[in-house]
């Protein structure tokens, strides 16, 4: 079969599908955490309901944006300054999926239970997954925005041979 040819920022489709899905994850995962912080305080349980949906949405789209970002990282012109981010990165998404499928498991535990509470130490963890997902947004801008991948400029560079 006959490879499929790539644009400019060396992919097979027009932009890289990665950050979109991620994005809407991030965006998720911080709503629920603040759903969930705001409905313990308030003592308003529809916001628990609110997180639980969020987080459910959350940790099936993570799969997808795994399974892209491992695709585009195949696709992508890796230099050997990169490679201990991106490495790095690769193995904190794999465990964010986990963990994020784990928590949503957990979640919904807690809502089959009772779903007009949420333990203390829910929050506790959830806030612990919130400094993992900072983290996480640090390696992926790291990724754009210092190596440049997926980036024209450096995609059109690497292919003449000039190596950051």
């Amino acid at each position: 079969m006959p490879a499929l040819p790539l644009n400019s920022q060396n992919l097979p489709y027009p932009d890289p599908l990665h950050p979109i899905i991620v994005h809407f994850v991030i965006a998720m995962v911080f709503f629920s955490f603040v759903c969930d912080v705001v409905g313990y305080f308030s003592r308003n349980a529809r916001l628990f309901e609110v997180s639980f949906w969020n987080m459910l949405v959350a940790a099936i789209a993570i799969f997808a944006a795994i399974i892209f970002g491992q695709f585009e990282a195949g696709l992508a012109q890796v230099y050997p300054a990169v490679q201990p981010t991106l490495n790095f990165h690769t193995i904190m998404g794999w465990s964010l999926g986990a963990i994020v499928a784990a928590i949503t498991g957990w979640r919904f535990v807690i809502r089959h239970r009772n779903p007009l509470k949420i333990p203390p130490a829910y929050l506790g963890i959830a806030t612990f997954l919130i400094c993992l997902v900072f983290l996480q947004v640090y390696l992926g801008s790291k990724l754009f925005w210092v190596y440049g991948l997926h980036v024209e400029p450096v995609v059109e560079a690497m292919k003449q041979g000039v190596s950051p």
